[in-house]
């Protein structure tokens, strides 16, 4: 069976908490579990993170784990019964002094006092992912008057947006703060931050991390207009992250509809252009919530994503709170496994002319070439230490799999997210210099992922345990 190279990751939550839900998910595809930091407890996370290493482990897989910080969540209050209708045209006020529990058709409180210096009279506001639309048209020192020119149902605690952006909330609030002290202690492999502006914030949050004793990579969600603004502002973000998310939700709130997929696109180019992983998000299989089975528009959205080669694809609502999350995660693995047949997802123009500022990077570059060029290599061996030779490698179009060959579990797990890229547990450093290849090459047959006659490429470094020392090449034949 041909070895699906886009990565799947699910949102763990009560629809895919129980042992018997979340082996299931494993053994459909899932390849990152995602936990929602935005819902739940410490407790609740920890039980998830340990039932997801013993299952994967039980089913002889690695799935990494992504804990998701909540970030700022600018929202209105509540009303008094629970939910108004607005109609067009009509008033509405946002207001700080309003009591929180008493909205109503023509008021409501906001949790979020800065509103007032962030907006400006002709300024649009989104409510509830932009299902409501206000029209600024006055501004107090306590509150937000506006006109409704959409108008619908309006509930409580829904999130607001400004259209092109400009709220100044802080990117990590003090909840991310104490859940990032959580990641550390469940030794989560990756961290996702929410609504970063600036590299600051991404290197605020990895210090913290570091500072609990964690080495988890973190992923920044674009999600904010200011950070695609132009390519600067984005390749900013890109270069100090380990990966990006394409948070299309509130992202396609404040950029518009009509400007998301442009957006997409060129933000998993760049992210690959950087060398970076990205994942694409929100709404992937929406209907699949209630449906057992995904829409054509949704299998032609994950289907063009995996063709932009995005490293992986998420489900959240869908595995989480959804009937058919194991559905929905057969599905996706159905979607990418037909959309990676396309030729394009094989032929690679990445780099080329273009020179290189590290030895590892030259290798491993250089291999992805020898491996699309040559037909008869079968496989790529990268003995690494951090991952990172075969996170280059796989920032190239191709079809031949890449073997993440590493003794340590950090590595392991890491390398569940890299499109194209399987771990196999492998101690080089154990072994004499020698028997090293041979002894690589064996690993992949008795898996019999290869057989007499293919060819292999092998990487690796002269000298083991030194993260980044990848200085060799060599192109061997299979006894």
């Amino acid at each position: 069976m041909a070895l699906r190279r886009t990565k799947i990751v699910a949102t763990l939550g009560p629809s895919s908490s129980s042992p018997e839900r979340i082996s299931a998910l494993i053994a459909a595809g899932l390849d990152v579990a995602r936990l929602n930091f935005s819902h739940g407890n410490a407790d609740d996370h920890r039980q998830r993170a340990e039932l997801v290493r013993r299952l994967a482990a039980e089913q002889g897989r690695f799935v990494a784990l992504m804990g998701d910080l909540q970030g700022p969540k600018i929202r209105i209050a509540r009303f008094a019964d629970k939910q108004v209708e607005l109609q067009a045209g009509q008033r509405f006020t946002l207001s700080n002094s309003h009591p929180n529990d008493a909205g109503n058709d023509s008021v409501v409180g906001i949790d979020y006092p800065e509103l007032v210096h962030d907006c400006r009279p002709g300024d649009e506001l989104l409510l509830d992912d932009g299902r409501v639309v206000l029209q600024v048209d006055e501004v107090t020192d306590d509150a937000v008057h506006t006109t409704v020119t959409v108008g619908g149902p309006l509930s409580n605690n829904k999130g607001i947006n400004r259209r092109g952006g400009g709220l100044s909330a802080p990117s990590l609030t003090d909840k991310d703060r104490a859940d990032i002290k959580v990641a550390a202690e469940l030794q989560l492999d990756y961290v996702a931050v929410s609504f970063p502006r600036y590299g600051q914030d991404i290197e605020e949050a990895r210090a913290l991390l570091r500072e609990a004793g964690s080495d988890a990579w973190i992923i920044a969600k674009i999600e904010r207009a200011e950070a695609v603004v132009d390519d600067e502002a984005l390749d900013s973000l890109i270069r100090v992250s380990d990966g990006v998310m394409v948070a299309r939700g509130d992202l396609g709130v404040e950029v518009g509809d009509a400007e998301l997929v442009g957006i997409q696109k060129r933000i998993i180019q760049h992210a690959r252009t950087l060398n970076k992983l990205v994942i694409t998000a929100t709404q992937m299989m929406e209907s699949m919530i209630s449906s057992p089975l995904p829409t054509r528009a949704e299998v032609s959205d994950v289907a063009n994503a995996v063709l932009d080669y995005t490293d992986a694809v998420m489900l959240s609502a869908e595995s989480a709170s959804g009937r058919y999350p194991v559905e929905a995660v057969q599905a996706m693995a159905r979607v990418c496994l037909g959309a990676e047949k396309h030729p394009t997802s094989t032929r690679s123009h990445h780099r080329l002319g273009e020179t290189f500022s590290r030895c590892d990077d030259t290798i491993a570059l250089s291999a992805m070439y020898a491996a699309n060029h040559f037909p008869g290599v079968k496989a790529i061996i990268s003995l690494t230490e951090s991952g990172r030779t075969p996170l280059i490698m796989s920032r190239i179009r191709s079809g031949v799999p890449i073997y993440c060959f590493t003794p340590h579990t950090s590595t392991q797990h890491r390398a569940a997210l890299f499109r194209g890229v399987y771990t196999i547990p492998f101690d080089a450093a154990a072994l004499d210099p020698a028997e090293v290849s041979d002894a690589a090459i064996d690993e992949l047959k008795k898996r019999r992922l290869i057989k007499a006659d293919d060819w292999v490429i092998l990487t690796k470094g002269d000298l083991t345990r030194d993260s980044g020392g990848t200085n060799g090449m060599k192109i061997l034949k299979v006894a």
